[in-house]
């Protein structure tokens, strides 16, 4: 699929191959993908399992190397990228939910969602202070102190969602972001998501297999065959 870029683009995929070796074969997940995330926009990309959708959410967020082509954040390309410029990026201008938490289990939810500030090195107090304006945001106001096993699972995937978002990111990368949940959580996980988008104008790019999630979205795109396609 060839999409013409904008100057709002936030990230940028041009001609992404991803192969991996089999034995003594190479299998290509991904076959040449273009993608232009545009400012402010949500996207869904769907597909069947196995179908790369992952790998593409991984090389799109600076987790995975392609074979070739080029992926672009805010203008600025990976390639040839040290880890930690690559880190720097990350930090500055995407947020990650996965289908699990991957919270820090040994530091509480307040510490978890104010990481990312003190990363930036931001100061201690202020990280703390936007940090807990932001959990009151998603409902875990009173839960500040608790460590991830003590909290539920949709309270952890909240707190999870206001560590992505704390640094206000310009985009989010889901994957799967309330698969694990039931669908009383699923549906206030995906509400919370869309209201943030909304509000701080930060893309959001979900991969999912739920169809119901993905036509919320303003566009649809389908993984098959290692290249992507408007959904229509």
């Amino acid at each position: 699929m060839n999409e013409a870029a904008t100057g709002s683009d936030v990230l940028t995929c041009r001609s992404i191959v991803r192969q991996f070796r089999e034995g003594d074969s190479m299998l290509e997940v991904l076959s040449g993908v273009d993608l232009h995330i545009r400012e402010a926009e949500r996207l869904a990309i769907i597909g069947s399992s196995g179908s790369g959708k992952t790998t593409l959410l991984q090389i799109m967020g600076g987790l995975d190397d392609p074979t070739s082509g080029e992926v672009l954040i805010n203008g600025k390309s990976l390639a040839n990228t040290s880890e930690v410029e690559k880190g720097f990026l990350r930090n500055q201008y995407i947020g990650f939910v996965y289908q699990f938490h991957h919270l820090l289990p040994e530091f509480s939810a307040h510490e978890n969602v104010a990481l990312p500030l003190l990363i930036r090195r931001v100061k201690k107090s202020e990280a703390f202070q936007q940090a807990g304006e932001l959990l009151t945001r998603v409902g875990l106001g009173e839960r500040l102190d608790h460590k991830p096993g003590e909290l539920s699972g949709g309270e952890r995937q909240r707190a999870a969602v206001a560590r992505a978002l704390i640094t206000r990111p310009k985009l989010v990368l889901a994957d799967e972001p309330t698969g694990n949940l039931d669908a009383g959580n699923g549906e206030q996980i995906l509400q919370l998501m869309l209201d943030l988008n909304r509000e701080l104008s930060t893309s959001l790019v979900i991969v999912t297999h739920d169809h119901a999630i993905a036509r919320r979205m303003d566009r649809i795109l389908v993984l098959e065959n290692g290249r992507l396609q408007d959904a229509g």
